[in-house]
C-alpha cells in the first residue's frame, strides 16, 4: 500500500502519484512529460493494491507511468489495430460481418500503460453526444448483418445508469441484434460504480455478456467480488479477458492464479491478448514462443473451464488470430497427438 493518504478520488497526474508515494520525488520531471502525453488514472481501489517497496510490483506496473513511454520503437502504431479505417460513423468500429463496436465514451476508470487505444483515451471522456449517439445505434438499426453489438471504448460502464439503460434499450429494441458484450474494467478498478441501478439497466432479454478485463489475481479485492456477484445476480454471463504482459502475468504462476481467480468469480476466462504494439508498450511485451509455452505449461494443469483463446489481433484490421499452442500435428494416414498429461498418441484417420 502506498505510503501518505489515499486520496478518495482518483490520481490523475505524476504530483499526485508522487504525494502517496508510487514514484519517487526525483521521477517527477521526466513523468510529468508522459503525462502530459498519456492519461493517468489509478482509482483508489488499485492505488491501495500496489506496494511502493517493490520496483516489480504487478499492479504498478499496469498503471504507473514510466519515462520508457515516450520512447516508440519502429514497430509501435499509434492505431495498432486499424480502428480508423473502419469506422463508418462516429463511435462504430465495423470489421466483421456479423458484429462492431459502439464506442459511446472514451474515458476509463483506470488508463492502463500498454493501451491500444492511448491514443484516443483520457478524462476528456470522448463521450458521443445524444445526436452521435442516435446516429451510432440508427448506424446498427440500419445493419440487419450485425448480430452482436460490443460496448467498448472507454469503459462503457463508466457511464451513468441511464445512459447505459438507454443503449441496451435501444439495441435490444432491434430484431437482429442477438447478443450485447460490454468490455470493462470497472468491476475489479472502479468497483463501487457496480450499483443496483447498474445492474438493472443491464437487465435485457437479449443474451448480454460482460467481459471482464483483469490480468493479475490480486485485482480481484473483496470489493470486486461484490460487484461481479452484483451482475452474476442481474443474469448477467461474465467473461474474462487479459492481456499477456512482462512483468504482470507471465509466468506459468501467476497465469494459474489469475485463471483460477477469475473462476472463483465466476468468470470464464475468453481471450488472453498478445500485446498490441501501441507507442511506448515494447517494455510488456512476451515473445508469441514464449506465451505459448506458458499456455501449454498450464494444459493438463488446469481445467478446461480456465483454458482462454490465446490471441493477436492483426494490423489494418484484419481481426484475432489464434496463435495458442498445438498439440496435433498431420502425419500420414492420421495424426499424431501430444497429451497434456504426457504420453503421445497416434490418431489414425477412419474409413472415408
Amino acid at each position: 500500500m502506498p505510503d501518505g493518504s489515499l486520496s478518495p478520488r482518483p490520481l490523475r497526474d505524476a504530483d499526485a502519484l508522487a504525494a502517496v508515494g508510487l514514484i519517487p520525488p526525483e521521477a517527477l520531471p521526466a513523468l510529468r512529460a508522459v503525462t502530459a502525453r498519456y492519461a493517468v488514472s489509478i482509482t483508489p481501489a488499485m492505488a491501495a493494491l500496489v506496494d511502493p517497496t517493490d520496483p516489480a510490483d504487478p499492479i504498478a506496473a499496469q498503471y504507473v507511468p514510466q519515462a520508457a513511454e515516450l520512447d516508440a520503437t519502429a514497430q509501435e502504431r499509434e492505431d495498432p489495430i486499424a480502428d480508423a479505417p473502419h469506422t463508418p460513423v462516429k463511435g462504430v468500429t465495423h470489421r466483421y460481418p456479423d458484429r462492431a463496436l459502439l464506442k459511446p465514451l472514451l474515458a476509463c476508470p483506470v488508463y492502463c500503460r500498454f493501451c491500444f487505444r492511448r491514443e484516443q483515451v483520457g478524462p476528456a471522456g470522448g463521450v458521443l453526444t445524444e445526436a452521435e449517439l442516435d446516429t451510432a445505434l440508427d448506424w446498427f438499426a440500419a445493419h440487419p448483418a450485425v448480430r452482436e453489438a460490443i460496448l467498448t471504448g472507454g469503459d462503457p460502464l463508466m457511464l451513468s445508469p441511464r445512459r447505459l439503460r438507454h443503449i441496451v434499450a435501444r439495441l435490444s429494441a432491434m430484431p437482429h441484434i442477438e447478443i450485447i458484450r460490454l468490455h470493462t474494467r470497472v468491476p475489479v478498478a472502479d468497483p463501487s460504480r457496480v450499483t443496483e441501478a447498474m445492474a438493472e439497466a443491464l437487465d435485457t432479454e437479449t443474451a448480454l455478456f460482460l467481459c471482464l478485463h483483469a490480468n493479475h489475481a490480486r485485482e480481484f479485492t473483496g470489493e470486486a467480488r461484490t460487484a461481479l456477484r452484483r451482475l452474476s445476480r442481474a443474469g448477467v454471463a461474465l467473461l474474462g479477458q487479459s492481456v499477456l504482459l512482462r512483468g504482470v502475468n507471465d509466468t506459468a504462476e501467476a497465469m494459474e492464479d489469475l485463471l483460477r481467480t477469475m473462476l472463483a468469480h465466476r468468470v470464464k476466462p475468453y481471450y488472453l491478448h498478445q500485446l498490441d504494439r501501441a507507442p511506448g508498450t515494447a517494455r510488456f511485451e512476451v515473445p508469441i514462443a514464449e506465451g505459448r509455452a506458458l499456455l501449454e505449461s498450464l494444459r493438463g494443469r488446469v481445467t478446461g473451464l480456465a483454458w482462454p483463446t490465446y490471441a493477436l489481433d492483426l494490423p489494418e484490421g484484419q481481426g484475432k488470430a489464434p496463435i495458442g499452442p498445438d498439440f496435433a500435428e498431420r502425419r500420414e494416414g492420421g495424426w499424431h497427438v501430444r497429451g497434456p498429461l504426457g504420453g503421445d498418441h497416434f490418431h489414425p484417420d477412419g474409413a472415408a
